[in-house]
Order: C-alpha cells, then sequence, then structure tokens
C-alpha cells in the first residue's frame, strides 16, 4: 500500500515552499544538460503526487525508466539540497553555513599559497565565532590557524604558537563542559519523554543520584552561552520530573532570559529559544499564575508573527505546536472550555498539513488536551474518541499520558453512565496503571470510589463525591501525589458533581474569584 512516509525524496519536495521550489528549477536551469531535463521531470511528477507510489509514478511518466531511477532520485534529491544551501547562505540566521563557508574559503586560499590572505579570514571567523558563541568553529579555525603556522613562515605575529595554544585549550574546556551538560539536559529530557513523572521515592532517589552523578563542576562566572543554556535545561527538567514547580518555573525564566541577554541569538537558536517559552508558560500554567502566564502568551504570540518565528519551516513547526499548546491552557486557566473548542478545527488542520514533521509525542500532547476540553465542556463522547487515539496508539513513550488518557476515558464513561461497560474498563485501567507503575494514592482513591458508586442511592452518592474530594485535598500537597492533578483537574470534577454545576462553570468561577482577588 503506498505510503508518503517511506520515500525520502518525496518527503524532501512535499516540505518545499513555492519559492523553494522556483530557486531549485532556477539552479537546474543554469545547467541545461540531459540529465538536468530528467531530473526536473522527475521533480514535477513527484510534486504532483499526493502520496508516492512507484508503480503510478512510472506508469504516469514513460520516459523515466525502472532500473534509472534509483540514481535519478539519489541525484535529484542532492541538487534539491545544494539549491537550499545556496538559497540558505545569504541568511544571517544560518550562521553555521555561513561560517562553513568561510573556513571552505580559507582552505582555497590556503591552497593558493596565500597563507597570509588565509589567516586573515580565520580571524575573521573565529571573530564572528565567538560573537555568536560558535565554539566548534572557533576550535575548527584555530586548527587551520596551527596547521598554517606550523608548516610556513608567515611571520605573523611574534608569540603567535604560545596564543593559539592558549586560545585552543581555553576553547576545548568550555567544549568539554557543554558537552557534558548537554548530554545531561537530553538524558533527563529523554527519561521524562519515556516515563513522565517520578512515581514514587524510589525513582526520586534514583532520579537526584544520577543528576548528582553527571553534573560537573563549573563556576557560573566562567560559563558562555551555551554551557548556561545547557546548565539552566538539565535544572529545569530535573525540577519537573520531581514536580517542584517552583525550581522548574525558575530554570525555565532564567532559559528565557538567557535569550533576552542575548537577543542575536535567538535567530541562531531559534529552537531553543521557543523551547524555553513553551516551558516557561507550562511553569506558570502549573502554577496558575494567569497574568504571568498571559503576559508571556502576549509575547510569544508576536514572536510567531515575527520574521524570526517564521524563520524556517522547522521554527514555524515548533511555534505553532507550542503557541497552541499555550492557548489551550489559557482556555483550562479560565474556566473557557467551550471558546477553546473553536481551536479544534484549526489545529487538526495543521497536525495533517504537518503530519510529516510532526513526532508522535506531540500529536498525543494535542489529543489529551483536546479531550480535555471536550470533557470539561460536557461532551463526554468526543473526549472519549480523541481519548481512544491515544489508547489506540502503539506508542513506548509518555507511560504517563497513555495511563491518565485511560483513567479519563474511565471518568469520561462514568458520567455517560455506560455502567455495563465501567467494571470491565475499572478492571483493564487499574491493570494498566499497575503494570506502568503509575498508580498513587489518589488513582487508588478514584478506583475504589467508582466500585462503590455502583452500590450507592442517590441520597448516598452526594456525600461519597464529598468524602473523595475531602481525601484528595489532603493529598494535594503530597510530593509524590502532586502529578495527578496536573494531568487532571480532580478537584473541580468533584466539586461539580456536588453543586449540581458543570466542570466548565466551576473552573469559570474559581478562575473570577482568583482574578477579583
Amino acid at each position: 500500500m503506498p505510503n508518503k512516509n517511506t520515500d525520502p525524496l518525496f518527503q524532501l519536495i512535499k516540505t518545499l515552499s513555492k519559492g523553494e521550489k522556483r530557486n531549485f528549477k532556477l539552479y537546474v536551469s543554469r545547467n541545461s544538460g540531459s540529465e538536468n531535463l530528467k531530473i526536473v521531470q522527475l521533480f514535477d511528477a513527484l510534486d504532483k503526487m499526493n502520496e508516492y507510489d512507484e508503480h503510478i509514478l512510472l506508469a504516469k511518466n514513460k520516459e523515466l525508466k525502472k532500473q534509472q531511477l534509483s540514481n535519478s532520485k539519489a541525484y535529484l534529491y542532492r541538487q534539491i539540497l545544494v539549491s537550499l544551501r545556496l538559497l540558505q547562505n545569504s541568511n544571517a540566521a544560518n550562521i553555521d553555513l555561513i561560517l562553513h563557508e568561510q573556513l571552505d574559503f580559507s582552505k582555497i586560499l590556503y591552497h593558493k599559497g596565500l597563507y597570509i590572505q588565509s589567516l586573515k579570514l580565520l580571524d575573521k571567523v573565529k571573530e564572528s565565532a565567538r560573537n555568536q558563541h560558535q565554539l566548534i568553529f572557533q576550535l575548527k579555525a584555530n586548527y587551520v590557524e596551527k596547521q598554517i603556522e606550523s608548516l610556513h613562515i608567515t611571520r605573523s605575529l611574534a608569540n603567535r604558537a604560545e596564543e593559539l595554544s592558549k586560545e585552543s585549550n581555553s576553547i576545548s574546556q568550555h567544549l568539554y563542559l557543554v558537552g557534558k551538560l548537554s548530554n545531561l539536559a537530553l538524558e533527563l529530557y529523554s527519561w521524562y519523554i519515556k516515563h513522565g513523572h517520578a512515581k514514587d521515592d524510589n525513582e526520586a532517589h534514583a532520579l537526584r543520584l544520577f543528576f548528582e552523578t553527571n553534573l560537573p563542576e563549573y563556576n557560573m562566572d566562567d560559563l558562555v552561552f551555551y554551557e548556561k543554556l545547557y546548565l539552566y535545561q538539565s535544572y529545569c527538567w530535573y525540577g519537573f520530573i520531581l514536580q517542584d514547580l517552583l525550581s522548574y518555573y525558575r530554570y525555565t525564566q532564567k532559559w528565557v532570559m538567557l535569550f533576552e541577554d542575548n537577543p542575536s541569538m535567538k535567530m541562531v537558536e531559534t529552537s531553543q529559544y521557543i523551547r524555553g517559552m513553551h516551558n516557561l508558560l507550562s511553569a506558570n500554567f502549573n502554577l496558575n499564575n494567569y497574568s504571568t502566564f498571559s503576559e508571556y502568551l502576549t509575547i510569544f504570540e508576536d514572536f510567531a508573527h515575527s520574521e524570526t518565528g517564521n524563520l524556517n519551516n522547522n521554527a514555524q513547526i515548533q511555534t505553532f505546536i507550542y503557541l497552541y499548546i499555550a492557548k489551550i491552557n489559557k482556555h483550562f486557566l479560565e474556566g473557557s472550555f467551550d471558546e477553546g473548542i473553536k481551536l479544534v478545527p484549526y489545529i487538526e488542520e495543521k497536525l495533517a498539513d504537518y503530519a510529516l514533521q510532526l513526532d508522535r509525542h506531540r500529536v498525543l500532547v494535542f489529543y489529551y488536551k483536546i479531550a480535555c476540553l471536550y470533557f470539561g465542556s460536557g461532551d463526554y463522547g468526543t473526549s472519549i474518541q480523541y481519548l481512544h487515539r491515544i489508547i489506540n496508539l502503539k506508542a513506548d513513550l509518555r507511560a504517563d499520558l497513555q495511563c491518565y488518557a485511560r483513567l479519563l476515558h474511565l471518568i469520561a464513561h462514568f458520567e455517560l453512565g455506560n455502567y455495563d461497560i465501567l467494571e470491565h474498563l475499572i478492571k483493564s485501567v487499574y491493570r494498566f496503571m499497575a503494570n506502568m507503575k503509575n498508580l498513587t494514592t489518589v488513582e487508588e482513591e478514584i478506583f475504589r470510589f467508582i466500585r462503590k458508586s455502583f452500590s450507592l442511592s442517590n441520597t448516598k452518592i452526594i456525600p461519597a463525591f464529598r468524602t473523595l474530594k475531602e481525601k484528595l485535598e489532603k493529598l494535594q500537597s503530597k510530593p509524590m501525589e502532586t502529578r495527578s492533578f496536573m494531568y487532571l483537574d480532580l478537584i473541580s470534577w468533584l466539586e461539580s458533581k456536588i453543586d449540581g454545576k458543570s466542570v466548565q462553570e466551576i473552573r469559570k468561577e474559581k478562575f473570577l474569584a482568583k482574578k477579583g482577588g
């Protein structure tokens, strides 16, 4: 069966903008050989297809021969990349491409025997790299300089050897620390993607031990941009996994302020800035800091419409993901679930547009957020439909999301009065959460209540809801129990049952009371 996700060339062509396609054809037309004419035909044929199917491709384009197709595709793939590189070389945001090009030019000058010119260009490379915190390019330029100075008598500067050696050692030390801190940040983030928050004291202890063992020694005053970035990220994930929300907030703020202190880096490391803004918004959301959340959301929305926010496909996609997660979260804080649902058609449209580039984790998060919107609005049936997308997706990530999707699915069926399947669902969800080691006292109390509710009369059900609410409120302050309340607003749900109101009304009343206070 045809699969548009299986052919790299087809994927690449489908990500090209109109301008990039036009640029490719202009680039190819400069060399009008027969081989280039053939790849333009192949390009056009693939561009017209909605899904990649080799049989259809060959049947509709008789000039394409099956035995030559593999080589033609490889050649076309390379030519598209070359055209894209030429197009992006002029973009100041692509500092790595520009520095690569300058290094190449310095080597060309060297091979021509123009040593002094080569050294002058290398000095410019190092200055640009230093200004943009590009340590690797500083080291590369330093290495080429050392080669030239060791092989030729340039008389460029006195004590040049000592200076180059000292410079090389300093850069290497910074790169070592960047490597250690970036490894730590990546491994902590990977841990969260696989497992979610720490579930018990054993996991918390293991995480603390791992963090303390792998955190390298450092002097804050000596750190450069990337060292600070990965240090803040490490503490950010560490605090988030341990559900230390104040620490999470503090380090996400440091992460974003690092870019405010180095504004040119927003264009160089756009994705890192976007991710930092997302985490800062999430931290304010988790702490229920509505006013600060709204301020940063406005800043982020302005960024989404800026040149940097639309720098390339990657920036556009990431901005869409995190901006719309934040917009949904704003509706959660306000209790405006019905308004939030109006975002869903556009989100679905963009998820389809970006299907080639989006990873399953992001899609899962959107499905869960949308399911919560529908649950909060009282549309339990549609909520269940979105939860099914998570439950039926065979994914080996976000075990926490898989668990709470099932728990919300169970509660939605409880709301619909589907008692004929509830007993089976309780056993199934309980078993799943137990296997995933995701059962806390909060979930145990929920399961116990739903089982008990089958035998309760109408006069006893409200007191039972009150009793459950009191138990859960006592658990809210316990560190290993708080994650349940981050995924499900169980207290508001219970209050809605006790007061005979919708979850939306309860959330809105809380929001207005807090805002008024």
